[in-house]
């Protein structure tokens, strides 16, 4: 049976490159709000940002549902930064009778630190079409995230590689 692998961390911890090793792994598709609204929008959205970013995870939620129904699993890989947030993903697919587990991809802050001066440069460099986000921005990011509890993750995935 089909499934929705909802993945959650912070910002610079590896989400991405965790989320290609599970669609190779599981032959499933990548559906990322960030490579969509930076497709769409592109990364100065400005004041819509975040009316973008809610309306794509409405539709990647809907998307995920008609992708498993047709027996291909789906990675979400946008975060869920918010308990609130995972509980109203888990309540979602719960109640479409979708089979769903979460994964968080846990890191520490020096890996993070080193993570994000590497996207950074290769965002200046034109190398990756991701958000720059300065030490600042990031340093907000980090401490608005809700470490998810032991109960609500499924994998519990430790990265300590840069």
């Amino acid at each position: 049976m089909a499934k929705v692998i909802l993945i959650c961390g912070k910002i610079a911890g590896g989400k991405t490159t965790y989320a290609k090793s599970l669609i190779k792994e599981n032959k499933a598709v990548l559906l990322s709000v960030d490579e969509i609204t930076l497709a769409l929008f592109g990364s100065d959205a400005g004041e819509s940002h975040n009316d973008n970013v809610e309306k794509t995870q409405k539709y990647l939620f809907e998307k995920a549902v008609e992708i498993v129904e047709t027996g291909i699993d789906v990675v979400l890989e946008w975060g869920f930064w918010l308990r609130e947030e995972r509980l109203e993903a888990s309540e979602f697919f719960k109640n479409k009778n979708i089979e769903y587990e979460w994964h968080y991809v846990d890191v520490s802050d020096g890996i993070l630190r080193k993570n994000l001066k590497k996207r950074n440069s290769e965002i200046e460099n034109r190398a990756k079409l991701f958000y720059y986000i300065d030490d600042e921005t990031a340093e907000e990011f980090w401490k608005m995230f809700e470490v998810p509890m032991r109960e609500e993750i499924d994998v519990w995935h430790k990265n300590d590689w840069a």
